[in-house]
């Protein structure tokens, strides 16, 4: 198998790492309702994407 022939300096490990942060979702707010959600998602609160509603709300209440 091979063996790393030096010692990986922590400059040289640190800056790899530097590549794998989290990034915060930014959200969005609902032309309906006002109410925040996230960016090319129906919205949860009264279920409309793009002005149509694509998620019945009142098949959800029945249940």
């Amino acid at each position: 198998m091979p063996v790393p022939k030096r010692k990986t300096s922590k400059s040289k490990r640190d800056s790899r790492r530097a590549q794998q942060k989290l990034s915060v979702e930014t959200a969005s707010f609902c032309p309906q309702c006002k109410s925040p959600k996230l960016p090319h998602r129906a919205c949860p609160k009264c279920g409309t994407y793009k002005g149509r509603e694509v998620i019945p709300l009142d098949a959800e209440k029945k249940k």
